[in-house]
Parts: structure tokens; C-alpha cells; sequence
């Protein structure tokens, strides 16, 4: 078994489901784990909880370019059932190629993948192109305020130096036919999650109402969920289906683009989810008693933006929603984006050392990611955590999925090529 496959299997074992709910079981495990594979080869980690369990560890390699670049993920990962899976979800277990697990892809392989990387560069003696800080947080599955957020607000000098980072969602390999296709993340939408609230007058329910704030609020939720949001084709998604055009050998409509999805609907996948804003609505909560008219309602809405619409986006939501109904922010993140150059430019390069016949491109994520935190002290953030994938293998459908699994040859590729982007003097391992 190689190093990455079995740290990445160690690090399955450990739960470190976050529900979102404030707990984080077996994020001090993980960070244990990980602060004590740095310490065996001579790096020197920072561990740090912001809340009993909720437990990140941060080190610094030296290296010859003092501009810092920070590589980051999570060791928590979303909860899952292990009555729907093949295999137990926290076995770790590696069978037909694969280390299969929750947070295999989300994204406790790609930590493996740097600290393999990082504890061979440590063997073998070796000084990284650029200063390099490794950061492997608690709690980017609920907020990120656990981790991400209170390590810049209570240990930024962890990260002075650094400019740029990259982390998870990008550098995979993505099937169009024959072709296959590096997405690079560049940007990320905004993140608005918004409380709705209507008020009216309590009642008995058998009284005509007056003023009913579940009935306002249902009409409300309802126009916002019937909402058609117009296509915003922003500049980094207009270059990402230039890209794909020149990819696939094939233009890609920007006038006709619901016609062209379903054309290359595997490709599409790219872009689909970035074309609009949208706004969500995901609970509601109403009333106490069947015969009682409540004095206010409350729903629950997942809104996202992309890069530049945060202004048009709120707009849009106020006049759905109405005049009787209130919105606040749960939590509310601006968009990032980062230049598709420069950095852009290193990691396509570091893939094409290992794939030469692979097409890199920028793309923007539907999501978002601690990258977000990041870009409040600076740093500029990529998505890119390079692996290696066979056409049969859905890496979008792996997230948060059932049997989500990472294949060991994938793994191994995303070690060479972070040694290719990494090292001063690339071994291609």
C-alpha cells in the first residue's frame, strides 16, 4: 500500500462528522493524526482549538520564494448513513482501487495528498519553491467559524507571507467523450443564507383571518422559488466556455446556452450551476396548534450569488419577497475571484507534466469554501486538488454522496503533481 492511500485511510477512520450543531466528535483525533505525521519528519505543527474538540493544526516549510502560498482543506466532513452504503462509511476500507469513506473527496484525500507530499519533501531534504503554509481545519462543513475564521481572527500570523492558496474542488479530471477536461476553480458564489419573517395578527383559526403570516409568507416563498433568474455571464464564466469550446473542439453558444447544455450536458455540468444567482428555500417553520393563527411564520432560504451580483441579487430578493416580509442573514459570504494567470498558470502547467493530453480550465464554483475566510486577510484562493479520475466516476455526485470513494492511482497522480507545483526541484515522485 502507498503513503497516501494509507494515510488517506487512517484519516477515514476517524469520524469527524460535523452536523453543524456547534460539536465536532474526532476533529481533535484527525488533528491529532495529522500534527504527529508533520512531527515524525521534522515539521513543527501549531495546534489550536477554538472551542473544546474543535481542534486545526497549521505548520510553515521554508522555502526558497519567502511569498507564501497556503495549502488548506478540512477534516470535517458531513454525516452519513452506513445503512445506505456498500461498505461502512468510517472503515476506510480499500477494495477495487478504491479507499472508500466518507470524506474521501470531500476532502480528506486531498489531505492525504499533502501530507505524503510534504513528508517526502521532509525525507529526502528538500526546500518547496515558496514558503509553505499547510492548514487542516475544523469545521468548513457548517460555517467554517470553528476553523477557518478563528484561525485568521485569533492566529493570523500563522499565514503572514502569503498571498495565494489553494485548496479543494479543482484539478480533477472531467470526461467529455474523449476528452479530459482539468477544471481549476478561480471563483466561488456568494453565499446568503436568510431568515424570512412575516408578521401578523394571532388568532383563533376558525375567524376569517386579517393579517395571516403563514399564508404571507407561503405567497412570498412561493415567488421567490418561481423565480427565473436571468443568465449573468460574468467574465470568468464567459472564459470557462470559451475554453470548453476550444476543448471540445466544438463552439458553445453563449446566446443559445439551455439549447447548448443539453448538446454537451457532461461539460455543461461545469458551467450550469453558475450562469444565474438563485435563492433556495429550504425550511419552514409555522404555527403551534392546528386552530391557531400564529403571529409570525419563518422559512429558511440558501441564497447564492456570483462574483460582482451581490447588489442586483438583494434587490431582486427584496421585491419577490414584498413589503410584509423581513429577511437577515444567517450567514452571508461575498463571492471570491481570483485571476485565471500567474498562479493559474503554474498549476495548469504542474497537470500537463502528468497528463499532457489533459485541458485545463477555469471554472467557478456553485458552492463555496474556506476560501472565502481566506480572502477577508488576502490571500487569493484556487480550487485545486488534482486527481486523477476514470470516466465511469462521478466526482460532483461523490460529494456528500453515498459510497463516496477515491481511486489509489488518482491519489498517487495528485502527489506528482503537487510535486511538480511544489517542489524546487520536482522528483515527479
Amino acid at each position: 500500500m502507498t503513503e497516501v492511500a494509507e494515510i488517506c485511510s487512517e484519516l477515514l477512520r476517524i469520524d469527524t462528522t460535523n452536523d453543524g450543531g456547534g460539536d465536532g466528535p474526532g476533529e481533535r483525533r484527525a488533528a491529532e493524526y495529522v500534527a504527529g505525521l508533520l512531527d515524525e519528519v521534522g515539521i513543527e505543527p501549531h495546534v489550536f482549538e477554538s472551542a473544546p474538540g474543535r481542534t486545526s493544526v497549521v505548520a510553515r516549510v521554508p522555502g526558497d520564494d519567502p511569498d507564501g502560498l497556503l495549502v488548506h482543506g478540512h477534516l470535517d466532513v458531513v454525516p452519513a448513513d452506513p445503512a445506505e452504503w456498500r461498505v461502512h462509511p468510517f472503515s476506510g476500507e480499500i477494495a477495487d482501487g478504491c479507499v472508500h469513506g466518507r470524506g474521501a473527496v470531500d476532502m480528506k484525500g486531498t489531505l492525504s495528498m499533502t501530507l505524503a507530499w510534504a513528508r517526502e519533501n521532509a525525507r529526502r531534504g528538500a526546500r518547496p519553491r515558496r514558503d509553505l503554509v499547510l492548514a487542516f481545519l475544523a469545521d468548513e462543513e457548517a460555517t467554517g467559524a470553528y476553523g477557518a475564521g478563528h484561525a485568521i481572527e485569533r492566529h493570523r500570523d500563522l499565514f503572514e507571507g502569503c498571498s495565494e492558496a489553494i485548496s479543494e474542488s479543482g484539478g480533477f479530471t472531467w470526461h467529455e467523450g474523449d476528452v479530459r477536461i482539468y477544471p481549476v476553480a478561480v471563483g466561488e458564489r456568494g453565499t446568503a443564507w436568510m431568515r424570512l419573517t412575516a408578521r401578523g395578527v394571532a388568532g383563533h383559526g376558525s375567524k376569517p383571518a386579517v393579517d395571516n403570516p403563514v399564508a404571507e409568507l407561503a405567497r412570498a416563498v412561493a415567488r421567490l422559488a418561481d423565480h427565473r433568474w436571468p443568465v449573468r455571464l460574468t467574465p470568468e464564466v464567459a472564459r470557462l466556455i470559451d475554453e470548453l469550446s476550444r476543448a471540445l473542439g466544438a463552439p458553445i453558444d453563449v446566446d443559445r446556452l439551455e439549447e447548448e447544455i443539453r448538446r454537451v450536458p457532461r461539460a455543461a455540468a461545469l458551467f450550469r450551476g453558475v450562469l444565474r444567482n438563485s435563492a433556495n428555500p429550504t425550511m419552514l417553520n409555522a404555527g403551534y396548534k392546528v386552530n391557531v393563527i400564529p403571529g409570525s411564520a419563518e422559512a429558511h432560504v440558501d441564497g447564492r450569488f456570483l462574483p460582482g451580483q451581490r447588489d442586483e441579487f438583494l434587490e431582486t430578493v427584496d421585491r419577490l419577497l414584498g413589503p410584509k416580509v423581513t429577511r437577515e442573514f444567517v450567514s452571508f459570504e461575498e463571492a471570491v475571484s481570483s485571476p485565471a494567470e500567474g498562479l493559474f498558470d503554474d498549476l495548469t502547467a504542474a497537470l500537463l507534466a502528468e497528463d499532457p493530453g489533459g485541458r485545463p480550465v477555469p471554472y467557478v464554483m456553485t458552492g463555496g469554501t474556506d476560501a472565502k475566510w481566506f480572502a477577508r486577510i488576502g490571500i487569493r484562493g484556487y480550487g485545486f486538488a488534482p486527481l486523477f479520475l476514470p470516466p465511469g466516476l462521478d466526482y460532483f455526485g461523490m460529494f456528500h454522496g453515498v459510497d463516496e470513494r477515491v481511486p489509489v492511482e488518482g491519489l498517487e497522480f495528485g502527489v506528482r503533481v503537487l510535486d511538480r507545483l511544489l517542489s524546487s526541484e520536482s522528483s515527479t515522485m
